[in-house]
């Protein structure tokens, strides 16, 4: 573990805590969000909700091993001996990339044939990628990095493709109450996705030390929370305007009781 200062470990630590509070609070907005959709769109919230449910206890878990890693005493900082498990990231992306993905799409509510398509296709490509990167994220050397970020890139810019190409022409089938949402929940998605690599590239950089992992890990954090709290908030607001649209005033307060 680098030698890294109070301040450094203080925002770290502030930033996993907050992080675990807001992904446990969009677990419950979710879930019981579920009662205001009509029963076409629970699924969606559930898996939403199930997003933030596993990444909120492997923040509980990162949030655990940072604070084994070091020793706080009297404002002094020293190494416990106890490595920092940053691998919980990368199970957490490996659960909650292709279920971010699915629930974009079952949200939409296409045709039987197409949601498994794209489920399964998407799903698989968001696997594939989480996988490709993790021999990078820790490899000691930057050209190692670079071989497994490259290969990581491949499924990313298919996930990218399909987003903006292969969901275009569904998208514009939806009803112009929720159009505009899903394009930003789109949107967003791939704002979100794009900020990985950059975070991913900081050791390229002249950050080294303390201050790259400082910068990685809240990095990494500010993502998870725009991905996973932000797009899921989006689930929602297109489920309930969708349910509205598609059931009626009447009917969607039957559906949903």
């Amino acid at each position: 573990m680098p030698t890294i200062e109070i301040g450094q470990y203080l925002l770290v630590y502030n930033a996993f805590s907050f992080t675990f509070a807001t992904m446990a609070a969009a677990t419950l907005f979710l879930w019981f969000g579920r009662s205001q959709v009509g029963p076409a769109y629970k699924t969606a919230l559930t898996i939403s909700g199930l997003v933030t449910a596993i990444a909120a206890y492997h923040y509980f878990r990162i949030f655990e091993s940072w604070e084994s890693a070091y020793e706080v005493r009297d404002g002094v900082i020293t190494v416990t001996g106890l490595a920092f498990n940053d691998a919980y990231r990368y199970v957490d992306w490996l659960l909650t990339v292709p279920l971010l993905l699915i629930e974009l799409i079952l949200v939409m509510r296409l045709s039987q044939e197409e949601t498994m398509s794209k489920s399964l296709k998407l799903g698989f490509a968001a696997a594939l990628m989480i996988i490709l990167g993790y021999p990078g994220e820790i490899a000691d050397d930057n050209t190692t990095r670079a071989i497994w970020g490259t290969l990581s890139s491949i499924p990313f810019v298919y996930i990218v493709w399909e987003l903006f190409k292969g969901l275009g022409a569904s998208i514009e089938r939806q009803p112009e109450s929720v159009k505009g949402l899903i394009k930003k929940a789109r949107l967003l998605t791939f704002a979100s996705w794009g900020f990985y690599p950059i975070v991913y590239m900081i050791p390229y950089t002249n950050i080294g030390g303390a201050a790259a992992e400082t910068y990685v890990q809240v990095g990494y954090t500010i993502a998870d929370i725009v991905a996973k709290a932000g797009v899921g908030v989006l689930v929602y607001l297109i489920a309930v305007r969708k349910s509205r649209a598609e059931y009626g005033e009447a009917a969607y307060e039957t559906a949903k009781a």
